[in-house]
């Protein structure tokens, strides 16, 4: 069967069509990408502007065309944090799903994390034994844990990567003061979800998924004769002291560092530094699958139930 997942994020509108049966491993066989930024189109009162809104049905237009163009059977979209904490979300998905004909749904942080948690513990086994699973999104971070299929714990805080850079940094390169900012805040949300998961420090494995992640790793890679499989907690100390002091375009110049990421890379580092420091984390390992993976999974298991 041939499966495409639609994915509305706060960076990207991504579309994934994956080839499948009951049992057997998702197949990918083609990918559309747009680079939306959605989370630019968000006003101080929280609402999607009539650009952002115009410019995301374009989106939805262009993909459905792809999606059509490959014959696609059944098409799974959702959307994550940049629809489902704009004020108007729950409006522009109501006229999106009428006027496509799609059935894009809005999942919470807690799905998120949930999600990811299962396509990491496919991917890795059972061996693998408990996981911890890290997934920085361009408008929060997600963070499960747990040894079965469902994790025993999952949190999602508003600390993407764009959303914090959108929020916080000044400048270019950044200014002190905003680094400063970027960092207090980062520290202060994490506060809130240490107790409930300060008892699993002592996972089997912890897990990275997302670009922003995989991005790191290789700048890990390079810099730091890394295998860009991993990051280690000494690297991205240093990796996000260093991406701070460059101006856009020079990260920008970075291998796997797109123009769009560039703005973004800072803080996403900071975040998995402050993350890997305060749950005392070695290493994170990359995880080729992660949110995308789990809802085709998913929506696997559910139809051969």
């Amino acid at each position: 069967m041939r499966l495409g997942v639609l994915d509305v994020g706060s960076n990207t509108v991504h579309l994934q069509i994956v080839d499948t049966a009951p049992g057997a491993r998702p197949n990918p066989t083609f990918n559309y990408k747009e680079e939306l930024r959605l989370t630019q189109y968000i006003s101080a009162e929280n609402l999607l502007s009539d650009e952002g809104v115009e410019k995301l049905r374009g989106c939805i237009k262009r993909v459905i065309e792809q999606s059509s163009s490959v014959k696609t059977q059944e098409l799974l979209p959702f959307a994550t944090s940049a629809l489902r904490e704009a004020r108007n979300g729950e409006e522009v998905i109501k006229s999106i799903n009428k006027d496509f004909n799609i059935d894009l749904q809005v999942l919470s942080g807690e799905e998120e994390a949930k999600l990811t948690f299962l396509a990491a513990r496919r991917w890795f086994g059972w061996s693998s034994g408990r996981l911890l699973v890290i997934d920085i999104g361009g408008g929060s971070l997600e963070m499960a844990v747990g040894v079965d299929e469902t994790p025993e714990v999952a949190v999602s805080l508003p600390l993407g990567a764009a959303r914090l850079t959108k929020e916080f940094l000044k400048g270019d390169p950044y200014t002190d003061k905003s680094i400063r900012a970027l960092r207090d805040q980062i520290e202060n949300k994490l506060e809130q979800i240490l107790p409930s998961l300060v008892k699993h420090q002592e996972s089997d494995r912890a897990i990275a998924t997302s670009k922003t992640l995989r991005t790191l790793a290789r700048l890990a890679s390079d810099w730091f004769d890394g295998s860009g499989k991993n990051i280690t907690v000494d690297a991205i100390r240093k990796i996000s002291l260093k991406l701070a002091e460059m101006d856009e375009n020079s990260r920008a110049k970075l291998p796997g560092v797109s123009e769009n990421r560039a703005s973004q890379i800072v803080a996403g580092a900071f975040v998995a530094e402050s993350v890997m420091r305060n749950l005392d984390i070695k290493e994170l390992v990359i995880c080729p699958w992660a949110l995308r993976e789990g809802v085709i999974l998913k929506w696997l298991d559910w139809m051969e139930a």
